[in-house]
């Protein structure tokens, strides 16, 4: 089966409330439309310098693709590359504000990682998000002979998604393999969880992504493949790994997504973490659920890269 449940562990309430009440508080003061982007972006780089960082991963500023980028080096990182794009609604956030996220994976899968800064909505409107993102891994790609992982979270899952097929349809090489938290793929919030699950995603509200998806669509309609990938053909895309909440208002997003690309002959997992909100894995390490999540990852990945 493509999608699959994970159940929630017992005795880890006290921590999943803390975490409740930490998604609540970043989803108002970051990606509340009564924020401006200016404010929420410098909110969610100082939360980002905040979060404790693994010690076995250096991290330093680059370029990449003429973008501003982090680069991470865990110790015995083996051959191949993490390319990762950050979510924030395609308006808010950062290399900077997903820093401790990115190292995480880097060293859970002993891979160099780049952390690609994009150009943002409203001043950049799709589709210049997925010309960064494909700047990007080109130039990645250009000088790395092992495998690219390409990973992001909600919006830059999105981005990921749309990247790949880009250049797909370019006829350019893709990355080897997906790994996609909670992505954004409909901005036409068609999805049946963005009401059933309205009052149960401590993080997220349909408020929220209509706000951020006019900004970043600036005048396309919310089906717009290149947009929202979910209606975009998606034949001949790389092994994918998507994981998403229970709890969360896009989980329509996610498990369409895995039923389409399982149709499309795409060879993909989708895990539904019960009890789970958007974008859990930020959280790490005050929620185990957020550590499971990337250990399972982990283990994908050497699969992939086997």
């Amino acid at each position: 089966m493509t999608i699959e449940t994970i159940p929630a562990r017992k005795g880890l309430r006290l921590r999943s409330f803390l975490g409740r009440r930490m998604a609540r508080k970043a989803g108002r003061s970051s990606l509340s439309p009564a924020t401006s982007a200016e404010h929420a972006r410098a909110r969610m780089d100082k939360a980002g310098r905040q979060l404790p960082m693994p010690k076995d991963v250096e991290v330093a500023r680059t370029e990449i693709g003429g973008l501003d980028a982090l680069a991470f080096a865990p110790e015995s990182a083996r051959n191949g590359m993490l390319v990762y794009l950050h979510g924030g609604g395609y308006s808010r956030g950062s290399a900077l504000s997903h820093r401790a996220l990115v190292a995480r994976m880097a060293a859970a899968f002993s891979l160099n990682a780049i952390s690609v800064n994009y150009r943002m909505a409203p001043e950049h409107p799709c589709p210049a998000a997925i010309e960064d993102a494909v700047a990007a891994l080109e130039a990645v790609m250009a000088n790395e002979t092992g495998p690219v992982i390409l990973a992001g979270d909600s919006a830059g899952g999105g981005l990921a998604l749309a990247a790949a097929i880009r250049l797909r349809d370019a006829g350019r090489r893709v990355p080897d393999a997906l790994y996609l938290l909670s992505p954004w793929t409909d901005l036409s919030m068609s999805g049946e969880s963005v009401k059933t699950r309205a009052l149960r995603d401590p993080m997220l509200n349909p408020d929220y992504l209509g706000a951020g998806g006019a900004l970043y669509l600036g005048g396309r309609p919310g089906t717009d493949p290149e947009a929202s990938p979910l209606f975009a053909d998606l034949h001949g895309l790389p092994p994918t790994l998507i994981q998403v909440g229970s709890d969360e208002i896009l989980l329509s997003d996610s498990t369409r997504l895995a039923e389409k690309l399982e149709a499309a002959g795409v060879p993909v997992e989708c895990e539904v973490w019960e009890g789970m909100w958007h974008d859990f894995q930020i959280f790490s390490p005050l929620i185990p659920e957020a550590d499971w999540a990337i250990d399972r990852a982990r283990v994908w990945v050497e699969l992939q890269l086997a």
